[in-house]
């Protein structure tokens, strides 16, 4: 496994348990279903991953669009989804063939630390051009230079402990150890920003961002931004 999509591509341990798996989604639902500014609103949650309550988040809007770069992601996806009228599947190349100004609301929540600048900065324009003159750009989860493992840790066992998932959490930090995930963050790095480096790459892509509060995943060490067109 020598990228960050061949990872997601096939079957991992990402999450310590099938509790752990469904909380985190549920939580990244609602905070995403908390943005949508209508029940008309076309919503595009970009690098979505399983996504197994996107169902609340339809519920809020008029379509959901849910694309991931793994083509195992966006069956896993299609299946699931396919009794619900208000979501399509979509690749990202499908995503950049929409029509201009046609999205009121994007999403990108933990994604950026997989992408290299120059794939960020792209994403970007794609999204500028995609969103409506009032729309929002949600770029959430992102890590800043200052977290560390001892970081990430103290989240998971916090949201651990709220969820009753402790048990299974200290196991699954134990496999982390000799996990894929590990070896690729060790040969591939993850890519991090300060707050100001993304304010700034926001500007340059041609928005007006601002840090939102709280960020919009369990870990508050990370960063959440939304943009709106400059």
């Amino acid at each position: 496994m020598s990228d960050w999509l061949s990872f997601w591509n096939s079957p991992n341990r990402i999450y310590v348990n099938e509790l752990h798996r469904d909380v985190h989604y549920r939580d990244v639902a609602l905070q995403i279903r908390s943005f949508v500014p209508s029940n008309t609103a076309t919503v595009i949650d970009y690098g979505c991953g399983e996504s197994i309550h996107a169902d609340l988040v339809a519920g809020a809007a008029g379509k959901l669009i849910l694309s991931d770069g793994a083509d195992a992601v966006r069956d896993f996806l299609a299946k699931r989804f396919a009794h619900v009228p208000n979501i399509s599947v979509l690749s990202p190349a499908e995503i950049a063939a929409l029509p201009p100004g046609s999205i009121d609301l994007i999403v990108l929540n933990s994604v950026s630390q997989y992408l290299k600048q120059a794939e960020l900065e792209a994403l970007l324009a794609t999204f500028r051009k995609l969103l409506a003159p009032t729309g929002t750009l949600v770029v959430g989860d992102v890590l800043p230079p200052h977290t560390n493992a001892l970081t990430e840790v103290g989240a998971l066992m916090k949201l651990a402990y709220a969820n009753g998932f402790v048990l299974a959490a200290f196991g699954g930090l134990a496999r982390t150890l000799f996990s894929e995930y590990r070896k690729l963050r060790s040969s591939l790095g993850l890519t991090h920003h300060t707050e100001a480096d993304m304010m700034a790459t926001l500007a340059r892509a041609g928005f007006r961002a601002q840090r939102r509060y709280p960020n919009i995943e369990h870990n508050q060490a990370r960063m959440t931004f939304l943009a709106r067109l400059a």
